[in-house]
């Protein structure tokens, strides 16, 4: 295990010194055991580098904030290594890692593999929910729901063991670089720039992933020219757990002839036995259904106001949830549309991105605003966005209790009613 600086990754080396570097990245909530699988074979051919994600597997817990900085942290631990040149395959956040380094490092990265990967994860409000939840609760309602994300039921009930592993992974991860990394894949979007990752590229998913299915490996397909597509039967998320062999074969063959630098000497696997359930790699990953083509983010109008517009639109996403932006711009009307502008413009644009005031103190005065003016219909909302803001809900009990002294008992008792109900919904798993 390696010794890490504070823009450094935590890593460990398998396989000849000599042999070219191929990196692997890990999933949310596991370590670089999730591919112990796969290093006995890969580590014949190649130097195998995995690295455990900040507060994962007794990493020092320094939060990255985007995926960006993950993969300038990885970068770092390259480079103090003398590495310039690697393969990369990762799994799900780590796959986001290396597309990342493709789009922004092309001339570091010689080929590929993005496995239970999606150019988008879901919704920002999925990902910021789930670290309320942490915030609240804890890693436990994570740990324990993580086999049903993770693993098929048929694999989950007959492997009790690698399931109790796993949850075990999720528990003594730190919360905080858990929820930071929640916060990472909330703000990931590449659906627009897929199409400059120039890298050689395989996407592997599992058949029955409901993570990051089939549907999102399509998009990238789609969006990355050349990419091609392996459909893994029998599993779901952490698909080189659930089939190691099936994932190792595709990744073996796919570095072994698509990396853009010499590797004569790297041989292409023999075929897996006929009683191991792989795909069939004599027609490469071909794609299994037709691929519908990647949705381009929104570009914004020229201009201030536009600018303006756009930036409050993320702000306001970022912090009213994007359920609740949709309701309103649904709701528009050429009535209410100027006004709605307005507020997009002005109050999200301008002065919730004004750098004066954190945005947990800007929800602790809008919520103290809102009881104190009586205007309760907006109170649930905010509620909401100060526990995406990173309020917890003992914090917000204070400031429902300076508000009682301050605005009025009924006005604070009325307040915890809506706040009891709200933070039971947003923290509770099973709610």
């Amino acid at each position: 295990m390696s010794e890490t600086s504070s823009n450094t990754l935590q890593y460990r080396f398998d396989g000849p010194e000599d042999a070219p570097v191929l990196v692997i990245g890990p999933s949310l909530g596991t370590t670089w055991h999730m591919w112990d699988r796969q290093i006995p074979d890969l580590s014949q051919h190649y130097r195998v580098l995995r690295y455990d994600l900040p507060g994962h597997g007794g990493a020092p817990a320094r939060p990255a904030v985007s995926v960006a900085d993950l993969g300038d942290r990885l970068i770092a631990t390259l480079d103090s290594l003398g590495v310039q040149r690697f393969g990369y395959a990762g799994c799900s956040i780590g796959g986001a890692v290396g597309a990342d380094l493709a789009l922004r490092h092309p001339h570091r990265v010689a080929s590929l593999a993005l496995v239970a990967t999606s150019p988008r994860f879901g919704t920002p409000d999925e990902f910021r929910g789930r670290g309320v939840i942490v915030r609240t609760n804890g890693l436990e309602p994570i740990a324990r729901s993580a086999p049903e994300r993770w693993f098929t039921p048929s694999f989950a009930g007959a492997q009790a063991a690698i399931v109790e592993w796993a949850v075990q992974m999720v528990r003594t991860t730190d919360p905080g670089c858990y929820i930071a990394a929640c916060e990472a894949l909330a703000a990931f979007d590449i659906r627009a720039e897929l199409g400059r990752i120039g890298v050689p590229t395989l996407v592997v998913v599992g058949a029955e992933d409901r993570v990051t299915g089939p549907a999102e490996a399509r998009t990238l397909v789609a969006g990355i020219p050349d990419a091609r597509l392996a459909l893994v039967p029998g599993a779901s998320h952490l698909a080189p757990v659930e089939q190691p062999t099936a994932v190792m074969d595709l990744l073996f063959t796919h570095f072994s002839t698509t990396w853009q630098d010499t590797l004569g000497a790297v041989p292409v696997p023999a075929a897996a036995p006929a009683a191991v359930a792989v795909p069939q790699i004599s027609a490469p990953y071909a794609p299994v259904a037709e691929i519908a083509p990647a949705v381009p983010s929104p570009r914004a109008d020229d201009g201030e106001r536009a600018d303006h517009r756009t930036l409050g639109t993320r702000i306001r996403r970022e912090v009213l949830g994007d359920a609740h932006v949709d309701r309103a711009e649904a709701a528009a009307d050429p009535f209410t549309e100027e006004y709605e502008d307005l507020v997009t413009r002005y109050a999200w644009g301008e002065v919730w991105n004004r750098d004066g005031l954190d945005r947990r103190t800007r929800s602790c005065v809008t919520l103290t605003a809102l009881i104190a003016s009586g205007r309760l219909e907006g109170l649930a909302a905010h509620l909401r966005a100060a526990l995406r803001n990173g309020l917890t809900p003992a914090e917000i009990k204070e400031v429902l209790l300076q508000t009682a002294v301050y605005c009025g008992i009924p006005a604070a008792g009325a307040a915890f009613a809506v706040a009891q109900s709200v933070i039971r919904e947003e923290t509770d798993p099973s709610a």
